[in-house]
């Protein structure tokens, strides 16, 4: 049975109409705008009728609040007066419909099995939009493309395994959602997840972070502390950016790996461990381990499985996807009601070369979404540097532009692009200009995605 609130200041009409209406409904009564809101926040109320002059109070303004809390009620005004300048600023204000006093009982439960309809309508609505939602995106991981479904496929196949998995993709791409997802949607989802960022503290507190330490250890050591491997046992701990850990404590880590226990630090024995490491990195290990910046052995111990997770510029087809999620997201955290985004600014999205990749896209609509005063995104909302048609500067008459503020990172990619495309993708003639290798030279090709 839907619940209705009745909102009138008048007790013999709030009266004749739980009369009315009490044998289909479950009934709720207000006098007052106070009353009437109060209820609307605390019941799951579908239907409200609301009397357009409420004694001291505006019904349009108790209807504007009634919307602001919950936009999904049905509000049906009542009034005496009848003008049609009230009832339109009444529909314009979110209400359903509205009826003259005195009410016509069979003209009002008519009215009412319509609403009724509309709820019923609104509800196979939401739940089609919410099974589109979940056919488009799975473990919070938005998209349908090829690349997005392998992901999906190998969070299937290893969610319920004990081997160690290695994340690897750019900045932003969203290793951790994956890592994520194969903990809480496997056997282990019971257990302990924990993240440790290997890049964010320094080599000694990042150890004692990992092993935890016994009292008096180390000056500081006031007590005995768990660490973080500890704290993990028998769930998984994710690793971030394990391609910045130094070499000595990479070291340990593998005995850990290798004999499935831990020693604190100070500690004299050990403690035995049951845990599922699962790393991530944005760096290229096999050249770090070539360049003994990260040991061979680790490497192998952790890329048993290897998860590679594609750049957004590799899977534009998900952009539309992804705004439309984001959209959605920051309406609801901002209050507003976006409608969508215009095809002229969702064309100038996908044409840019999203360095920052899903994290840059999120940071655009959210801007989008809060400074905006249309109804739908439009090209003057967006950063004034995605206007460019194309985000990668190609070379002119010889010269590479370098604009102020460029990092060294982004000024060595536009020149190796520019002089790859200058000798038609010839690896050994762009190595001997550039003065480098052309080992060297693919790797960097690799890393740029060029």
């Amino acid at each position: 049975m839907q619940k209705l609130l009745i909102v009138d200041d008048e007790g013999s009409i709030r009266n004749s109409l739980r009369f009315t209406l009490e044998d289909n409904y479950q009934i709720y009564t207000a006098g007052d705008q106070v009353s009437a809101v109060a209820i609307v926040n605390e019941e799951d109320i579908a239907i409200v009728l609301l009397d357009l002059k409420l004694g001291e109070d505006d019904g349009v303004e108790v209807l504007k609040e009634i919307k602001a809390l919950k936009p999904e009620v049905i509000t049906i005004m009542m009034t005496a007066y009848g003008t049609i300048e009230s009832s339109v600023e009444a529909i314009k204000s979110g209400a359903f419909y509205y009826v003259t006093k005195p009410i016509n009982s069979e003209e009002l439960l008519l009215l009412l099995k319509r609403a009724e309809e509309y709820i019923h309508l609104n509800s196979k609505i939401r739940y089609l939009d919410r099974h589109i939602q979940q056919k488009n995106s799975r473990y919070n991981i938005v998209g349908s493309s090829k690349k997005v479904k392998e992901i999906f496929y190998l969070i299937d196949k290893v969610k319920d395994i004990d081997s160690n998995i290695l994340i690897t993709g750019e900045s932003g791409t969203g290793k951790e959602l994956v890592a994520r997802a194969i903990h809480f949607e496997g056997k282990r989802k019971d257990k302990p997840f924990h993240v440790i960022n290997c890049s964010a503290m320094p080599a000694n507190l990042l150890e004692s972070e990992l092993f935890g330490f016994k009292k008096g250890s180390f000056t500081g050591a006031f007590e005995d502390r768990k660490g973080i491997i500890e704290l993990s046992q028998g769930g998984s701990l994710f690793l971030d950016e394990i391609g910045d850990m130094e070499v000595s404590l990479q070291t340990k880590l593998l005995r850990v790996i290798q004999e499935k226990e831990i020693r604190p630090i100070g500690a004299s024995t050990g403690i035995t461990v049951d845990i599922r490491f699962i790393s991530a990195t944005s760096r290229d290990l096999k050249e770090e381990t070539l360049l003994n910046r990260f040991r061979k052995d680790l490497f192998y111990r952790l890329n048993v499985i290897h998860i590679p997770m594609p750049p957004l510029r590799e899977r534009k087809e998900d952009i539309a996807k992804l705004v439309e999620f984001f959209i959605k997201k920051y309406n609801e955290a901002f209050s507003k009601n976006l409608r969508g985004i215009t095809g002229k600014a969702l064309e100038t999205l996908e044409r840019y070369k999203f360095e920052g990749n899903v994290r840059e896209l999120e940071n655009i609509i959210e801007r989008a979404v809060a400074l905006t005063q249309n109804d739908f995104i439009d090209q003057e909302d967006l950063p004034e540097d995605l206007s460019r048609v194309e985000n990668i500067v190609k070379s002119s008459k010889g010269f590479i532009p370098v604009h102020i503020g460029e990092s060294m990172k982004e000024i060595e990619q536009k020149v190796m692009e520019a002089n790859l495309e200058y000798f038609k993708g010839n690896r050994k003639k762009t190595s001997e200009a550039l003065g480098m290798s052309e080992r060297a030279l693919r790797y960097k090709i690799k890393e740029y995605n060029l």
